[in-house]
């Protein structure tokens, strides 16, 4: 409850930091342009990081600061960069060490480093208000070489054990990697065109290919795998490489495998296009924008159009047996490549489809824009689209069930179709900035997942007038946990009544939550910030009419259902109570009665005790006797009698010794009483002859007095 509290805490503080009330001020003075998608956020190590294009620098403010019973709503620290970049940024990328922070706009990259830390509260420089950080400016003399390049999309190469790498898919169809020790001159260079476009200078060819769709607009990284020996075309030892999916415009994927550390022929040789199956006329469409790849196994990739269109592709490997060509391939040969399997498709709901008051039919809409798509760094079957019209959450419940069905030997497809149609994703409307047809678009600036343990897991937004909105991520997709060894039990195990009832009851949980799960819902709305621009009275009372009808089907109507399931299970659960209780009684009677038959039972077996052991021990005596009158001796008889015999000889010996010792002792007693007074000694004896006779004597009376005691022992044992 008090992390709960925290969390609560600092997300309404936030929205009231002065950091974004100056932003806010800064935005308003400046002139309005087109508004464009951007991202231009991100936290490090607990500072939420804002870009300022009017500073040229980060705006950090410390989240944990912002917990305590006064927080510091004044107070935030600025990255200065030394070197401001010159082109507009629009997403701001932190290194996979979080060292680094890369600076991407359409006409260059620059890459801030991030200062050290120290202080009390671990701030930057500690705790500078103004932080002056080196830049490095990233491909500078190929974008000024070349006005009409652009780039398109970049990202962080992600092993974090070797120096930090930028890859760059700029607008002539190549993806340059570059090191920050060298950032002018690239490092690799992937081309991704066709052989005969490569030679070609003329633009006007660019842009005929560009019409068709087959440039590459977007690209993602799997995780570290071993490439296929078909790829590497020798069948020496495992390489091991990070997979790279690029997507391009008319919904194609290629692939190609990159290993900065190693240096071969094949492996970075494009592969592709990648089969998709089932196939569709279009291609499922010809407007993709973005791609990302699902960290799951197997690997799940996402697409995502224009037009509003996720497909969700299941990345399924080539077999060497699979009669397998590429229709596409630069080499012109046959290679083994990867499929796509289009498990589902989901639309997005970009713009509110409001309701006509007069025909009260849905109005359709047909706004279409550039979707951006975020990873979930908490659950990685779980991930955010941002775009023009707001922010869509999607999770992917059907992971666990197809793990286990392609873990399972079974071969059965229309199995696989019914776990499609069975459970499908769940997505999420969490913020819509376009609510009505009329509304202009106001696209996202800044999106982040907050994953500190500490404050809570937690989506941050920063609208297009720098308004900053959170939410705590309280959706139903959980990451997949590892089974319990309680829960391998054995198959010839039984199950339990208690065991029955939680698994009833699981599953009529379940039941709920499928009649509650909605397909819709209202997401937050964003104000209008100009009052000349506000819709009409109409369009409100459409929006305010589709937000009803939303509420009464999704939420109300659903919510009677579920009262009645329960009301229904309430009912049972009385009469099986009812039943119980009888039950109950019943058991408590037998019991008693068994009670009183157990204390009989046991003084019986008392009784039988006492009468089995007399009669053993009359057996015993019968049997002693019996053997006692036997003529015959057994051999173990034979044994004792012969050792009974050596002891008596033995106790005759010693008997005779006895006598011996106690003549000695007789006669040394006379001689001491003849003698009335000592007569001195004329043998003189040294000291060293006294002690040995001593000694001597003492062994002696230890001999006997050991004789002595055997001879008794031996005695008692003849006289038992």
């Amino acid at each position: 409850m008090m992390a709960a509290s925290g969390g609560q805490q600092w997300r309404e503080s936030l929205a009231d930091h002065v950091l974004f009330a100056r932003l806010r001020d800064e935005a308003g003075n400046r002139r309005p342009s087109r508004p464009l998608i951007r991202n231009l956020l991100l936290t490090l190590d607990g500072d939420l990081c804002v870009w300022d294009g009017e500073r040229g620098g980060l705006r950090c403010v410390n989240l944990k600061g912002l917990t305590g019973e006064e927080p510091e709503l004044c107070r935030y620290q600025t990255l200065q960069c030394i070197n401001a970049p010159l082109f507009e940024v629009h997403h701001v990328l932190v290194s996979p060490l979080q060292h680094h922070v890369a600076l991407i706009g359409t006409k260059g990259v620059m890459v801030l480093e991030v200062p050290k830390r120290w202080g009390k509260s671990s701030e930057f420089q500690g705790g500078e208000k103004t932080v002056n950080c080196r830049t490095i400016s990233v491909a500078e003399r190929l974008f000024t070489s070349s006005t009409s390049l652009t780039l398109k999309h970049a990202a962080w190469y992600p092993c974090e054990s070797l120096e930090p790498h930028l890859v760059m898919l700029t607008s002539d169809n190549s993806i340059r990697v570059y090191s920050l020790k060298d950032p002018l001159t690239p490092l690799k260079v992937l081309t991704l065109s066709e052989p005969e476009e490569e030679n070609t200078a003329l633009p006007k060819a660019r842009s005929y290919t560009a019409s068709l769709g087959e440039t590459a607009v977007a690209f993602d990284f799997g995780p570290f795998v071993a490439v296929p020996k078909t790829v590497m075309g020798h069948s020496g030892k495992e390489v091991m490489a990070y997979p790279i999916y690029i997507l391009y415009e008319n919904g194609e994927t290629f692939l190609l495998y990159i290993n900065l550390t190693l240096n071969l022929g094949n492996l970075g040789k494009l592969l592709g296009p990648l089969p998709m199956h089932p196939a569709a006329e279009d291609n499922y469409g010809y407007d993709a924008c973005a791609v990302l790849c699902l960290p799951c196994v197997p690997n799940i990739l996402v697409i995502a159009t224009e037009s509003g269109m996720l497909y969700h592709c299941v990345v399924l490997e080539a077999e060497e047996d699979d009669e397998q060509t590429t229709e596409k391939s630069w080499d012109q040969r046959s290679d083994l490549i990867p499929s796509l399997y289009v498990f589902e498709c989901v639309e997005l709901e970009l713009a509110l489809k409001v309701v006509s008051v007069e025909t009260e039919d849905s109005l359709e809409s047909d706004f279409s824009c550039p979707i951006r798509l975020h990873k979930d760094p908490v659950c990685s079957v779980r991930y955010h689209c941002t775009h023009e019209a707001g922010v869509h959450s999607v999770g992917l419940a059907w992971t666990n069930k197809l793990q286990k069905f392609l873990a399972s030997d079974e071969e059965d497809k229309d199995s696989l179709q019914e776990l499609s149609a069975e459970q499908r994703c769940v997505v999420e409307h969490i913020l819509c900035t376009k609510p009505l047809p009329c509304s202009q678009p106001s696209p996202i600036q800044g999106f982040w997942i907050v994953s500190d343990a500490s404050l809570g897991t937690t989506m941050i937004c920063i609208t297009n007038t720098y308004e900053c909105i959170t939410r705590p991520l309280l959706t139903t997709i959980r990451p997949a946990s590892p089974p319990l060894l309680c829960s391998q039990m054995d198959s010839g195990v039984k199950e339990t009544p208690l065991r029955i009832l939680a698994e009833s009851q699981d599953s009529f949980e379940k039941h709920i939550r499928s009649i509650l799960s909605r397909s819709a819902a209202n997401p937050a709305l964003l104000r209008a910030s100009d009052k000349d621009t506000a819709p009409p009275p109409e369009e409100c009372l459409q929006l305010l009419s589709r937000a009803t009808q939303v509420f009464r089907d999704e939420y109300i109507l659903k919510q009677d259902l579920a009262r009645e399931e329960i009301q229904r299970r309430v009912k049972f659960l009385i009469g099986q109570k009812t039943k119980q209780l009888e039950d109950l009684n019943i058991c408590r009677e037998e019991r008693k009665s068994l009670r009183e038959m157990a204390e009989r039972l046991a003084d019986k077996y008392e009784d039988a005790k006492e009468k089995q052991e007399d009669i053993m021990s009359r057996m015993k005596k019968v049997l002693r006797s019996f053997h006692s009158q036997l003529p015959v001796l057994s051999d173990s008889e034979r044994d004792m009698r012969k050792e009974l015999q050596m002891m008596s000889d033995q106790l005759d010996n010693l008997g005779t010794a006895i006598k011996q010792v106690k003549m000695k002792m007789e006669y040394q007693q006379k001689q001491m009483k003849n003698e009335k007074t000592p007569r001195k000694s004329s043998i003189t004896l040294s000291s060293f002859q006294r002690k040995c006779i001593q000694t001597f004597l003492k062994e002696e009376g230890e001999h006997i007095q050991a004789m002595v005691k055997q001879i008794n022992d031996i005695r008692n044992h003849v006289t038992f």
